[in-house]
């Protein structure tokens, strides 16, 4: 008796697939340029991502949702949907080809085009445009935050009638200032390659990236260029500079021709607002001139505790932060005006203070008073861990705890402000470049009655930049439609 090659029917299957997942790019690249459709899996955006990355993806939703959605399902729907005179709008193909096979497990269903039409019926020749007009943005600065903004903003460029990256200003520091700064940008010793072309213009000054013309204007004051003579107009100015975070000094920017609006990438001081993308940016008004995003670990842990204070209550909580060390410690021992923080950061783990805990009161008032925080500096350059040590009104299981977040994280607007993970072998270099504000790892969750402990892993480079971009498009008003209706995936 001869044993079927099971082996070489696995093979098959993935070779079926992967040739589903190369089709499907230039498909979705049509319904970006063409059409202004960004295309989700479960939150997670595919336009301009790889075959590899679309495939992991689908496995990814597999993992997470625990269903049986691949590329033979999710191919069929994504090419019905290029037939159509889709607006500008925000598609979940994942939960819309779930939907699908829940209706069609019979095969009495609807066919795919009757299905597509049917449910993106809100979608199809409609003039709804997700904003009046194109926002300008200035970066005011050009470090890690500000090259990592860059990148994802190229991304998301599509066919500009969104967000245009039009300038960034940044001090002059010599001969072949600019080439050195692209070439940063270009490289990167923690998140790679920049996946795009860039041309350097010396004699304009400016950088070609992805056809975007993007100025460079050196200035050491933000209240003294005149943007418009670059054809900028009401734009939106994000100070990555951390130089100036209260009110006076951020106000200085909108002394300058063409700004109109100024967010800070770091927590304000005074009474400005501090916004967590998906916990309290509806305090953002159309009048806000000046807003700030908080920081890499405010926007991680805030999520998660109002999800589990609404749920379970929060009497008390000590939150304690591994984080990676920043470019203001010394990489050997060194003079430093902070305590500890002169002593080299490569070395030594390094106890500080962090102010997020407290700052979580901005986002979520109702646990004003009722958490503390410390934190320790480690010897790894990206990827950090906050530590959340919650006493409970009430009684929970670790099981209930983790399922919950799991929904939130697959079927809840936070679904890209909340990651999920249950692998047992997870160490911190595997969420390098996640672009979550906070990954659960499930696996390592402790609950005992009404003692409760959660680890939160960030990217607090790369996954705090995608907040601000998020934010981003909330201070400018914009506001796509989409499927699920009502279900933003800003990523």
């Amino acid at each position: 008796m001869v044993r079927p090659n099971i082996d070489e029917g696995i093979f098959t299957d993935w070779k079926q697939r992967e040739a589903l997942a190369q089709e499907m790019v230039p498909l979705l690249g049509k319904l970006e340029h063409e059409k202004g459709v960004q295309i989700f899996l479960y939150g997670r955006a595919l336009n301009n991502r790889s075959v590899t990355f679309i495939m992991k993806s689908h496995r990814r939703v597999r993992e997470m949702v625990r269903n049986e959605l691949s590329e033979f399902e999710s191919h069929a729907l994504l090419l019905a949907m290029t037939k159509l005179r889709l607006c500008p709008s925000q598609i979940d193909l994942g939960k819309l080809t779930v939907e699908f096979m829940k209706q069609n497990h019979n095969g009495k269903g609807l066919s795919v085009d009757a299905w597509v039409v049917q449910e993106l019926a809100h979608l199809i020749d409609n003039n709804h445009k997700p904003i009046a007009k194109p926002t300008d943005i200035i970066l005011y600065g050009f470090g890690r935050i500000g090259r990592l903004v860059t990148r994802l903003l190229l991304e998301q460029t599509g066919n500009r009638e969104v967000m245009r990256l039009r300038a960034v200003v940044v001090r002059k520091s010599g001969e072949g200032d600019l080439q050195k700064r692209v070439n940063l940008l270009r490289n990167d010793s923690i998140h790679g390659s920049f996946e795009g072309t860039v041309r350097v213009d010396e004699e304009h000054s400016r950088i070609i990236a992805n056809g975007n013309i993007i100025h460079f204007i050196n200035s050491d004051s933000p209240d003294s260029i005149d943007y418009t003579q670059y054809g900028i107009e009401d734009a939106l100015v994000i100070d990555n500079t951390g130089k100036w975070r209260d009110l006076a000094g951020l106000s200085l920017h909108l002394k300058s021709k063409g700004v109109s609006k100024v967010m800070l990438t770091a927590p304000g001081k005074g009474n400005l607002k501090n916004i967590v993308c998906g916990i309290n940016h509806n305090m953002i008004e159309p009048s806000d001139k000046i807003i700030t995003a908080a920081s890499c670990t405010t926007n991680a842990i805030a999520p998660v505790l109002k999800l589990i204070n609404d749920r379970w209550g929060v009497v008390h909580g000590h939150v304690e932060t591994v984080h990676a060390y920043t470019n203001d410690q010394n990489l050997i021992d060194n003079f430093h005006k902070a305590d500890r923080r002169g002593r080299s950061a490569a070395l030594n783990m390094v106890l500080t203070e962090t102010g997020a805990a407290q700052a979580v009161a901005k986002a979520v008032p109702e646990l004003a008073g009722k958490l503390t925080g410390n934190a320790v500096r480690v010897p790894v350059a990206n990827v950090s861990m906050a530590i959340l040590n919650l006493t409970l009104v009430n009684s929970c299981t670790k099981e209930e705890i983790n399922e919950y977040l799991r929904q939130i994280a697959v079927h809840s607007p936070l679904q890209n402000q909340l990651g999920y993970t249950e692998s047992p072998d997870a160490v911190s270099s595997d969420f390098i470049g996640s672009r979550e504000a906070a990954i659960l790892d499930a696996t390592a969750t402790i609950s005992n009655g009404k003692n409760l402990v959660l680890y939160l892993w960030y990217d607090n480079e790369f996954g705090y930049c995608n907040q601000v971009v998020r934010m981003v498009h909330k201070m400018a008003g914009v506001n796509y439609l989409s499927y699920p209706e009502n279900e933003s995936m800003d990523n």
